[in-house]
């Protein structure tokens, strides 16, 4: 019986090799099935893998303490520089500053990050891997602000080549002090510097410099400005000295900016030319249009007292005097003199004609004796008319009655006079009496006034153009 049993099991387990055996059948699917391309199970070394075990880095990183500068001990580390100026955005003459964007590179030898190449074949990284090694402390001296840019990522890049070697470079937007001098404003040229230096590394630990001369610094060909024209960029280099921490090495990206003119002719010069010529009109409008001329110098007076103060507004509060002040406040002295002329003109009328009516009163009617005489327009006798009375004795003066038969004489033969002749003699009196009533004050200031006028442009423009 157990021989019986041991062979039942051997065939149980003989059948249920047999069975496992065998080739499972394919459900189908309705698709036909396709072998996969063998180059889909190909894979491209990654050589950023670290491989099981304990990882080799390509840069030493954690090797090294990169708190402390290369050569730490040794001599100065050289740091070349280099710039590329993106856009120049604004002046600001009330702030005395400039905004400037620009590119900043750095360049120096590291042996610490030296890696193994076949290829000789730099390895460029991100911002991230700036934290962790030594870079140049460089800041802008005199800066106000200033900042990285941060769009899409930090704007900063390092590249590392197989001996040491990194670049350095970041986009950065900073707004510096410029100290301007507005003496000769806005007929002037303005010189700026940016200065870069090392923070805490003095001379003997880092020497910053130019690393290809004039040619480290390069310029947007599209750099413009709306106010002035970009004459010049350059560089410089020389020592700093603190009475504290010692020397250091300071460089200097200097621009100079000439200003446009044509704005301020248009805003500035032109109106205030304007309205001296305007102030001149009144040496033309007759002395006893008092109105006219007053409100005519009034209105020059303001005019231009709004252009000085809109001019001030947007200056700095100096305190020197500006070639346009200087333009200014002579056309305004101009226009204010027109206006005591006039008041020196209709002085001087006023007593003069307070001395004719004292002598109309003194000798009430001359007809019998001057009947060549004719009055002023205003029915008062001239100045000449009135003196030459003095050489005739009271005995010659008519008596009420033969006066009386003078005037109907005359009345009678003007009369029998022609028409025309009449309205041609009217004429020409009241052409002579209109020119007999302009005062000698604005005969004289018809010429004065003008040429002093052009003579100060001539000086003015000749000195500060």
């Amino acid at each position: 019986m157990p021989y019986f049993t041991r062979l039942i099991l051997f065939l149980f387990c003989l059948m249920v090799l047999v069975e496992s055996r065998k080739p499972k059948k394919r459900r189908w699917t309705g698709q036909l099935e396709t072998s996969k391309p063998s180059h889909l199970h190909k894979k491209n070394f990654d050589m950023t893998k670290i491989p099981n075990g304990k990882p080799q880095p390509l840069l030493r990183v954690d090797d090294h303490d990169f708190t402390m500068r290369p050569a730490f001990g040794g001599p100065a580390i050289p740091v070349g520089m280099d710039v590329q100026v993106e856009s120049l955005d604004s002046i600001s003459e009330v702030d005395m500053d400039f905004t400037m964007t620009l590119y900043l590179r750095h360049y120096w030898k590291d042996e610490r990050l030296a890696f193994p190449s076949t290829s000789n074949k730099s390895m460029t990284f991100d911002g991230r891997l700036v934290k962790k090694i030594w870079v140049p402390d460089v800041f802008f001296v005199h800066s106000k602000r200033s900042f990285i840019h941060d769009t899409t990522t930090d704007n900063i890049m390092l590249r590392v080549f197989p001996d040491g070697q990194v670049l350095y470079s970041m986009r950065i937007t900073v707004t510096a002090m410029c100290n301007m001098d507005f003496s000769h404003f806005p007929l002037d040229s303005q010189t700026c510097s940016l200065e870069l230096e090392s923070y805490a590394y003095t001379d003997e630990d880092l020497m910053l410099y130019w690393k290809n001369g004039d040619e480290s610094l390069k310029t947007d060909e599209k750099i413009s400005l709306s106010q002035f024209l970009i004459q010049k960029f350059h560089t410089t280099s020389r020592l700093a000295f603190y009475s504290s921490t010692g020397w250091y090495n300071r460089l200097y990206i200097n621009f100079t900016l000439r200003r446009h003119i044509f704005f301020f002719l248009l805003q500035t010069y032109f109106p205030a030319t304007l309205m001296v010529m305007l102030s001149w009109v009144s040496f033309w409008i007759d002395r006893r249009a008092v109105p006219a001329r007053v409100s005519l110098g009034i209105t020059t007076v303001l005019t231009m007292s709004t252009i000085i103060t809109g001019v001030n507004a947007s200056m700095p509060r100096v305190s020197y005097i500006k070639a346009v002040d200087i333009y200014l406040w002579v056309s305004f002295v101009f226009v204010f003199l027109s206006v005591l002329e006039y008041a020196a003109v209709n002085y001087l009328t006023t007593v003069q004609e307070r001395k004719e009516r004292k002598l109309q009163e003194k000798f009430p009617c001359m007809c019998g004796m001057l009947p060549s005489r004719t009055m002023t327009l205003d029915g008062s006798y001239s100045e000449s008319e009135a003196n030459s009375l003095a050489g005739y004795p009271r005995s010659h003066i008519l008596t009420e009655e033969e006066r009386q038969d003078k005037i109907v004489v005359h009345l009678a033969l003007s009369n029998e006079s022609n028409s025309s002749r009449k309205k041609g003699l009217l004429k020409g009196q009241m052409g002579r009496r209109i020119f007999q009533n302009t005062h000698a004050i604005d005969k004289y200031s018809r010429l004065i006034f003008p040429a002093s006028y052009i003579f100060f442009n001539l000086i003015y423009w000749s000195v500060f153009a």
